[in-house]
């Protein structure tokens, strides 16, 4: 018989583990935390892809619980017999679609639940939805700790939804800035490379990037400019469509999936995000590790970390134009764009170390069970 592990576990429940900033911040907790310190298993409510290879530790669970689309009431009694055979220390789940589910850990004993906001969707940009947020309050007795990942989260969490100060911790992302690190030998050639990763989806609005290319090149007609979208998702093929419609294909690679993102980040000028909504996005904190300016859109917690005219700029969302000029500046002034780079990169090795993001997450699961235990001896 094997010998039990004392180590205490905790659950990750996720909507689907896939390429994207918030998986890859899961990965990096749990490749990061020491093994001695805390036990983890991800637990999917739908299912996960190759990019949980991303996964460097060999004793994580992967666990898919194959939920079809819908409410699927079903799904409660399948992760409440989970987590009676798991027994975690604590459940920590991401973003509405998993919300819900603290209540069923809570009915399976689990100790510690921990909810985490990374950001709103795109068909509810300014989070006021009223169902949602109701969802959100009804749910506060259920969840220890609200985990904003940006200040605007969290004021959103207290102002709007109303979860109590009490209940909510703010965890900026983190960055490996080893592996992000800026490119030092020069690029042949004088493209001028405007470059993001993301998942394709409506939140990113990779449909106003390529109108904004368009623009760019109608403006800068001498200039030789290159747009590479990394990533894949459920918009892959309009916006594959919308490139060859505008007969973009010779100008404009469209990535998919990648592993190599530190590298193709370096062969990149600048970095572009004209998200619809966003937390504190992943991809912004690695382009500037990476020593890029950003062109990004003035949305939930981006003007926190991109300090606009000095590490980058921010448009207006959904204006392709004004993402058009703003990228125009850097293509105009490639030493403008190396200074905002650098400053970028002091920025994130300053504030946003992923080490301080780990240690967050750590000392917040150590003082949640301790409380706990304090509780249940009194």
């Amino acid at each position: 018989m094997a010998a039990k592990n004392d180590t205490p576990l905790v659950v990750h429940l996720i909507y689907r583990f896939d390429f994207g900033g918030l998986e890859t911040l899961v990965a990096e907790c749990i490749n990061r935390m020491p093994k001695d310190q805390y036990r983890h298993a991800i637990v999917c409510l739908t299912g996960y892809t190759d990019f949980a290879s991303k996964i460097s530790r060999p004793d994580v669970q992967l666990i898919a619980l194959n939920k079809p689309p819908g409410l699927a009431p079903g799904i409660h009694w399948k992760l409440y017999r989970l987590l009676r055979q798991l027994r975690p220390a604590v459940l920590h789940s991401y973003n509405l679609a998993a919300i819900e589910y603290a209540f069923t850990a809570a009915a399976a004993g689990v100790p510690v639940r921990v909810h985490a906001e990374h950001g709103r969707d795109a068909a509810d940009p300014q989070g006021l939805n009223r169902k949602h947020n109701m969802l959100r309050r009804w749910l506060v007795p259920f969840i220890d700790r609200y985990i904003p990942v940006s200040a605007d989260l969290q004021r959103w969490l207290g102002q709007v939804v109303g979860v109590p100060t009490a209940k909510t911790l703010m965890i900026a992302n983190g960055v490996d800035t080893e592996r992000f690190r800026p490119r030092i030998e020069p690029r042949d050639g004088d493209e001028f490379v405007i470059g993001t990763v993301g998942r394709i989806q409506d939140v990113k609005n990779h449909k106003g990037l390529v109108e904004a290319f368009v623009l760019l090149r109608e403006m800068l007609p001498q200039r030789a400019l290159r747009l590479v979208i990394v990533g894949n998702g459920p918009l892959f093929e309009p916006l594959k469509q919308q490139v060859a419609d505008a007969n973009l294909q010779d100008a404009v690679w469209l990535a998919g999936s990648r592993t190599d993102i530190p590298e193709l980040m370096r062969d990149f000028d600048v970095f572009a995000l004209p998200s619809i909504a966003e937390g504190t996005p992943v991809t912004i904190l690695e382009a500037m590790a990476t020593g890029l300016p950003v062109v990004a859109s003035k949305v939930g917690g981006i003007p926190e970390v991109v300090d606009e005219g000095a590490t980058g700029l921010l448009v207006p969302p959904s204006d392709a134009r004004s993402l058009a000029e703003a990228l125009a500046v850097y293509a105009r002034d490639p030493a403008l764009a190396a200074r905002h780079g650098a400053a970028g990169r002091q920025r994130v090795e300053r504030s946003n170390s992923i080490a301080a993001m780990v240690s967050g997450y750590a000392r917040l699961y150590d003082a949640l069970r301790a409380t706990k235990k304090s509780m249940n001896k009194a």
